[in-house]
């Protein structure tokens, strides 16, 4: 089982911190570091930092969005990183929501179709192939090729998805599904959607990578451990596409209470709708200590999980000595 660690929920870390506790993060045995993409610190930017200091620590985007560039400019970027690092980038990607499209000037339309497109072109690029693609989407033009042949053209693409389709898809042109706020009923369901995709393609659907995030704090207190994480559930429990997965996962008087309060009321009047029973049935752990945690994880390994990312939201400041605190306590656990 791999445990990886991200380092992005809930606080902004300070880019220069985390540079120089990613040392500690490999030598506390997380096979590898996540940085996901918001408007928050950029992923590559930070992933190259952390390249430098470490030597076996994987380095993945946890999710950036395919339309915050275009699929030649992320190949680019990847191959870059790939040489620069030996080889150990895991590229995740998704197509976002009609928000986070239009911070980048486009339109949320067709996710499936882009996915795909996006996916090759990004393969093409990073390979050192000659890409002249004319897709229904996307069309790069005539005669691009990178300059060098890379030496590491070849590294896995994971896709984030949650709903049937866009699961299916999964299986069928990357290496993994992104699974993020997913109870392990869940994962089960979608890991299944993704095995079929596999096989209707033609493809092994042992060979592919069931990813989840399951959201951790530390504290001696509970309460304290609590008091973050609930800001987080919160939020999933109002956004696009979160809410409806919660609400097939059978919370749905726990997600109508918390919208309405919402509309009402504003997100502090949303939070105070999140009760511990609630909270205790979603994919977080507010633990007393690591043995807690990583015994708490298992049911999301038995739903058939193979890589667990465990973003820590950190309760106490400063924040990465609290996030700190979480990696020497997992290295010694």
């Amino acid at each position: 089982m791999k445990y990886d660690i991200e380092l992005n929920s809930a606080a902004h870390y300070p880019v220069k911190d985390i540079v120089e506790l990613s040392p500690m993060i490999e030598q506390a045995g997380f096979d590898a570091f996540w940085k996901g993409e918001s408007n928050s610190t950029d992923p590559l930017v930070l992933l190259s930092a952390i390249a430098a200091r470490t030597h076996k620590l994987k380095l993945g985007t946890a999710i950036y969005h395919i339309f915050g560039r275009s699929a030649i400019t992320l190949g680019i970027q990847a191959a870059t990183l790939q040489d620069l690092s030996g080889g150990r980038l895991l590229l995740g990607l998704g197509v976002a929501n009609k928000t986070i499209a239009a911070w980048h000037n486009g339109v949320f339309d067709r996710p499936l179709r882009r996915a795909r497109e996006y996916i090759e072109i990004v393969r093409k690029t990073a390979a050192g192939e000659r890409v002249e693609y004319e897709g229904e989407i996307y069309n790069t033009g005539k005669r691009f090729q990178l300059s060098w042949m890379p030496a590491h053209p070849g590294f896995p693409i994971y896709l984030a998805g949650l709903g049937p389709q866009m699961t299916k898809l999964v299986g069928k042109v990357s290496d993994g599904v992104f699974i993020n706020m997913a109870t392990p009923g869940t994962i089960r369901e979608i890991a299944k959607r993704v095995r079929e995709g596999a096989v209707e393609a033609g493809r092994d659907p042992n060979a592919l990578e069931i990813i989840a995030k399951v959201r951790c704090s530390l504290n001696a207190d509970r309460t304290i451990a609590r008091s973050k994480l609930k800001q987080v559930l919160t939020f999933y429990n109002i956004a696009d596409h979160y809410k409806d997965m919660l609400i097939a996962s059978g919370f749905e008087p726990e997600v109508l209470r918390i919208q309405e309060a919402f509309k009402s009321g504003g997100f502090k009047a949303a939070s105070q709708c999140m009760t511990d029973e609630y909270m205790d049935k979603l994919p977080v752990i507010p633990g007393t200590s690591i043995k807690e945690i990583k015994e708490r994880l298992q049911p999301f390994i038995e739903a058939g999980a193979t890589r667990l990312i465990v973003p820590y939201v950190p309760v106490t400041e400063p924040v990465i000595g609290d996030a700190r605190q979480f990696v020497e306590a997992w290295g010694n656990g």
